[in-house]
């Protein structure tokens, strides 16, 4: 008997055109021999493809016939999205250790930098010590102040520490006549945070015990000498005293009873008093004060930046160099005019800010 197929293809071969149902049937058979061969061979594709590169998408159960040209391109593309995945992840990685990195560098150049910075500061100011002007800070006359105003000193020794820490040209700085475990130590530990560790000199004796009396000078603006430079060979004296009852000359006269030569800034030589609503001038500055102008004019070699930087507004004086924009001074002082031995006259300053700091 003839199968559909072989039927088919006598017909066919024959010319016949007529279709009847067996030929329809032959048709649909031929059809589905034709898909299954091409199943077959897609699938054999499939497993070689698996075999090769272990990764091969497969087609839905529904779909038809694809050209390799198809299934190549699909290969191709596929594996662009996952070369493309694959990177974008691993660029992510990157970033996040290198902001990690970054993190970590950054705190360890801040430490770095931090400990740095000390040690250059600290070996700075070490080297005052050899080679660096000596400032004694006076603090034998704590029986002459409150409690807030030894709470004001030890603010004040703080304040100037800390500029002679910043200081280009540090000086060497000693404490005399500072007993431990008094209400001034106490004051000085607890507002300022690693006093015990202050790079300076710091003894229960007084500064007359250290030092010279040659060598000495007592700063203080009761002085008739005005101090014009600052000698590295000398020892700079300030009286640690806060006072707001204003005790007449009490620095000078210590100074006095032990021999010292005194001077004063030159405040009056180049200052002048300025107009101010409560007519109040003084020039009575603070120690950390006095110390900034002192260790600006080491640097600059200038008495007006010096004062500019040490005397604060609040004084009432005003740079003259300054009236020259618009701003008004207060009128001169009274003088009086005494005369000495051998002919020579001395002028006096009459003003009622004459009082030691």
């Amino acid at each position: 008997m003839m199968s559909y197929v072989e039927h088919y293809t006598c017909v066919k071969e024959n010319g016949h055109l007529g279709r009847t149902a067996l030929h329809v049937e032959a048709e649909n058979a031929n059809c589905v021999l034709v898909q299954e061969e091409s199943l077959l061979k897609f699938f054999t594709t499939l497993q070689v493809d698996s075999d090769s590169n272990s990764s091969t998408s497969a087609p839905d159960g529904g779909a038809s016939w694809c050209s390799k040209n198809v299934l190549r391109k699909q290969r191709h593309w596929e594996k662009i999205v996952t070369a493309k995945k694959s990177k974008r992840k691993l660029e992510k990685e990157k970033r996040k250790a290198k902001q990690a990195e970054s993190a970590n560098a950054g705190i360890s150049q801040q430490l770095h930098s931090k400990r740095f910075l000390k040690a250059i500061t600290k070996e700075r100011v070490l080297g005052a010590k050899d080679s660096g002007t000596r400032l004694c800070i006076d603090l034998s006359m704590t029986e002459h102040m409150s409690r807030k105003e030894i709470s004001r000193l030890a603010a004040q020794i703080r304040r100037l520490y800390g500029s002679n820490k910043k200081a280009a040209q540090p000086f060497w700085l000693y404490l005399t006549g500072f007993m431990e475990h008094s209400l001034l130590y106490n004051e000085c530990v607890r507002m300022n945070d690693g006093f015990v560790n202050y790079i300076f000199n710091r003894t229960e004796n007084s500064f007359l015990d250290l030092f010279s009396l040659e060598t000495m000078v007592y700063l203080t603006p009761d002085s008739d000498t005005v101090l014009e430079d600052v000698d590295p060979k000398k020892v700079y004296v300030l009286g640690g005293l806060v006072d707001e009852s204003i005790q007449k000359k009490l620095t000078y006269h210590k100074a006095i009873e032990n021999n010292l030569q005194t001077a004063r800034l030159p405040i009056r030589e180049y200052m002048v008093k300025n107009v101010n609503i409560k007519n109040f001038h003084s020039e009575i500055l603070a120690i950390n004060q006095v110390f900034d102008v002192l260790v600006t004019y080491r640097e600059t070699q200038s008495w007006p930046d010096a004062l500019k930087a040490g005397v604060p507004p609040g004084k009432g004086f005003l740079l003259r160099d300054k009236l020259a924009g618009g701003e008004r001074s207060a009128p001169p002082s009274p003088q009086l005019t005494v005369q000495e031995g051998g002919g020579a006259t001395q002028t006096h300053m009459l003003s009622a800010f004459f009082s030691s700091p």
